[in-house]
């Protein structure tokens, strides 16, 4: 197949999705397809050749790149496209697409699971993986996805949903929130838009902080327990992992960075508490209407209850990513996982 590995975009998670991307771009290439990864936002520029040549290119078009220690930033990527345009479409990007057999989403965060990408593909008939626009929009949306958690009677922490609030609300809620607890931004990804604060004055920085990154916010009860996470492939759960962090938070440069946690994979939990966690996440990938493959986060309190965080609609896919790892350990490796990704969604019919 003819395949668009598309990644990158205007996320805070761009980084990590040009590493997903050219690690599934790779593999599909040694499973014999014609891959190429092209970046959403920058796309291609001044092409000088028939752009269906470019699937030819003989190193697929990947980049050499890592995942930094601190986030990328957004405006001096804004600022390196010619085209200063608001299109979130890079140059050639939906053309490159169409002539594809299907695109691969290596996309993370606002850009990629929110759903707008897919429904513009439907519009256009062009086949891509993973979940379509509604169902990724409904993921995304942290405001939503706890919503359809209480109606299914998945467990999931008591919530609060604030949907805007500016600097001049802060003392307000800092005084009528309780504490601990957890603040986040509804469509942050890679524990950006997260905080965890024990105390009022930790809260207030919270809130101010979150600012940052949008209005629109979910607080959480704060549960100690462990953190566990399990995908979800086709119709079947994966082997949850175990993540154990090297430090207090798992913040964005802990989940990125060496030695930043321990990955425990099987997690170190009886088949009882696989089996109740496989089914808790098969049960929120279907009550959203998911489809392939997702992940879904927990945590396991000192009373033996799971509690359902939240769910992720195009999980990381470098080769050291946490749904890869699940499916290694149930006899998968990182190419046959790609390719199956790519086969569902293939034969996926999208629009009735």
């Amino acid at each position: 197949m003819k395949i668009v590995v598309l990644a990158g975009g205007l996320s805070t998670e761009r980084e990590v999705s040009l590493v997903t991307g050219t690690s599934v771009c790779r593999a599909l290439r040694q499973n014999g397809h014609k891959a190429i990864l092209v970046d959403l936002f920058l796309g291609l520029e001044e092409v000088s050749v028939d752009l269906e040549t470019l699937f030819d290119a003989p190193d697929g078009l990947c980049p050499d790149t890592k995942i930094q220690v601190t986030a990328p930033d957004l405006a001096a990527v804004r600022a390196s496209r010619k085209d200063q345009s608001g299109r979130l479409f890079g140059p050639n990007v939906l053309e490159l697409c169409s002539l594809a057999d299907i695109v691969f989403l290596g996309l993370h965060g606002q850009d990629g699971e929110d759903g707008r990408v897919q429904a513009t593909f439907d519009l256009l008939d062009i086949k891509y993986t993973g979940g379509g626009y509604l169902a990724s929009g409904l993921a995304m949306d942290k405001s939503m996805t706890k919503r359809m958690m209480d109606s299914a009677g998945i467990p999931t922490a008591p919530w609060r949903d604030i949907p805007s609030y500016t600097e001049a609300d802060i003392p307000a809620l800092t005084a009528e929130l309780e504490v601990p607890c957890a603040v986040k931004v509804v469509n942050g990804g890679s524990s950006i838009g997260v905080a965890l604060p024990d105390t009022k004055e930790e809260l207030e920085t919270a809130l101010q902080e979150m600012l940052r990154y949008g209005s629109h916010i979910i607080v959480e009860k704060k549960i100690h327990g462990r953190e566990l996470t399990v995908g979800v492939l086709g119709d079947r759960a994966l082997p949850a992992v175990e993540i154990v962090p090297a430090v207090k938070e798992f913040d964005y440069t802990a989940k990125y960075q060496t030695g930043g946690a321990q990955e425990l994979c099987p997690a170190p939990i009886t088949a009882e508490q696989q089996a109740v966690m496989g089914a808790l996440a098969l049960k929120l990938h279907r009550t959203l209407g998911l489809e392939v493959y997702s992940r879904t986060d927990f945590l396991l309190d000192d009373d033996g209850k799971f509690w359902c965080l939240e769910v992720n609609s195009l999980p990381g896919m470098t080769a050291a990513s946490l749904v890869p790892k699940e499916a290694a350990a149930a006899g998968l490796t990182y190419n046959e996982l790609c390719e199956e990704i790519v086969q569902r969604s293939y034969r996926l019919k999208r629009r009735g």
